[in-house]
């Protein structure tokens, strides 16, 4: 009786290592069998689904919709209890429509978070690798007594998708998707087979403090949706500023704080990220700048690296580099009086860019307590490439949504990314790939001039037909002081003593 106990805890320990040490691609390979093979995955390019929610604390009911569209669109929508909720990503930009609140653009994390989640919903995790995430193992776990593989699946941006399955039969049975501060939870149960796939039609599903059940009645494969149907509903009578006048507004304003930047310092910390085997972001390195500008061109000066000053050899050399930058200015500005300068380091503006783009769906809504306009742009395949500037040519390529102070007229916030590869000098020098991602925010500062206070840049480039990397970096502006003294006058001693 001792040996077969012996035996019995020995396959029982050797079935719990192999399930902790089965690698992460076996546990997804196993999952796409159990739905139906990777093929027929392959094959979907879209799907509905339809039904009945529950929400489990009153027991209050009523209907239950989503869909989704290759490659990242995704919508869904219930009410119940007399209160309407819906979300959707229409590749450019991310919304909620709450009844009893209205509707309002996802920024920050919640943005991000829902970027990932509409890509997964659509893809699932068949191209992680070249949608340049990462999948690793998160061991085993026990739901309702039953052995779970955990995998987790990170994206470029750092969004950590945790998956579930069934150690025994590979279906999928649980997901933990972040959204801003919270996470959203799903349980997946009562599988049938659609098609050649298997699908589930029961969820529990819980973000926030709510639990809801949710039951499918159907599931379509391949329908046809219309684009609209992502787009952000018209909740508002209120009529709109004309898009293309707002944006003259715009470009004459930013002509107006090009004469007051001059008069303005700030600290810039920079900070690159990289994403481990593991799935994790982590910080690898920062630099910090004394800013400045002079006839609207940048003058920066390091003073610390990875957190720390530099030391005086260091900061001796740093200063030389800022008495040059001073000098190349002076001479640019003489050299080229008559030439745009914004081809010396000016700032480009953003009303400018915006003439290579389409804009769509304008709307009003709240942006760090302030009324903004917001729209979404997209490129616009009429535009003049070959003739155009570098910088148009490469933002014209570009979609995304931006939010504009309605009083102030300039720009809070930009979320863009790359629609459509980029090549510079022709491919040869190097290639932005297409899905690179841009983020920036501004802040209003001595309540006369819009200032950037955050920039989140996500891109992969090909160098000289050959080496690849990966860039992930967030820049971080503060401290903004006004001065008086011009850079001219004292060159880098001015520079150096710019208030901090």
């Amino acid at each position: 009786m001792g040996k077969f106990l012996f035996a019995q805890l020995l396959i029982l320990a050797l079935f719990c290592l192999s399930s902790f040490a089965q690698s992460p691609s076996k546990v997804l390979k196993q999952a796409e069998k159990a739905i139906g093979g990777a093929k027929a995955m392959q094959s979907i390019s879209g799907w509905q689904k339809t039904g009945t929610i529950k929400r489990v604390s009153d027991g209050a009911t009523g209907k239950f919709a989503s869909q989704a569209s290759k490659p990242n669109l995704y919508h869904e929508t219930y009410d119940i209890g007399g209160l309407e909720y819906e979300t959707g990503y229409n590749s450019r930009s991310g919304w909620t429509r709450d009844s009893r609140i209205g509707l309002s653009t996802l920024t920050g994390d919640a943005s991000s978070d829902f970027q990932g989640e509409a890509l997964y919903r659509n893809s699932l995790w068949l191209d992680y690798k070249k949608q340049k995430s990462k999948i690793a193992s998160g061991g085993t776990a026990t739901i309702d007594g039953k052995s779970q593989n955990v995998v987790n699946l990170s994206t470029s941006k750092g969004v950590n998708i945790k998956l579930f399955f069934d150690a025994m039969a590979g279906s999928l049975t649980h997901e933990e998707i972040p959204f801003g501060d919270g996470v959203k939870t799903y349980d997946y149960s009562d599988y049938r087979k659609v098609g050649v796939t298997m699908q589930a039609f029961r969820v529990a599903f819980k973000g926030g403090t709510d639990s809801y059940e949710i039951v499918l009645d159907d599931i379509k494969l391949n329908p046809q949706i219309a684009r609209s149907v992502f787009d952000f509903p018209q909740v508002t009578t209120q009529p709109l500023p004309e898009i293309r006048a707002l944006l003259t507004q715009l470009q004459e304003n930013e002509d107006k704080v090009e004469k007051i930047l001059d008069t303005y310092s700030f600290v810039q910390k920079s900070t690159r990220r990289e994403l481990g085997k593991d799935g994790v972001l982590r910080e690898v390195e920062s630099e910090t700048l004394q800013m400045s500008f002079y006839k609207g061109n940048r003058i920066s000066r390091v003073i610390e690296k990875n957190g720390k000053p530099l030391n005086e050899k260091e900061q001796h050399d740093a200063d030389k580099d800022a008495e040059k930058r001073v000098d190349e200015i002076e001479k640019s500005v003489t050299k080229q009086s008559k030439d745009d300068k914004s081809a010396n380091g000016s700032r480009v503006s953003v009303a400018e860019l915006l003439r290579a783009s389409n804009l769509i769906n304008p709307r009003r809504e709240r942006f760090r307590g302030r009324d903004v306009i917001v729209f979404d742009f997209e490129p616009n395949p009429t535009f003049d490439y070959k003739n155009a500037k570098s910088i148009l040519k490469f933002f014209g390529k570009t979609a995304g949504v931006i939010w504009i102070d309605e009083q102030d007229k300039q720009v809070a916030r930009l979320e863009a990314y790359l629609a459509d590869s980029y090549n510079i000098g022709g491919g040869v020098l190097a290639k932005l790939r297409k899905g690179a991602s841009f983020t920036l925010e501004q802040e209003r500062i001595n309540n006369e001039i819009w200032l950037p206070s955050l920039a989140d840049i996500n891109l992969s480039v090909r160098v000289l037909l050959v080496k690849g990397i990966d860039i992930n970096q967030v820049v971080k502006s503060y401290d903004y002081r006004r001065f008086t003294t011009e850079v001219k006058d004292a060159k880098v001693n001015e520079v150096k003593t710019l208030p901090l």
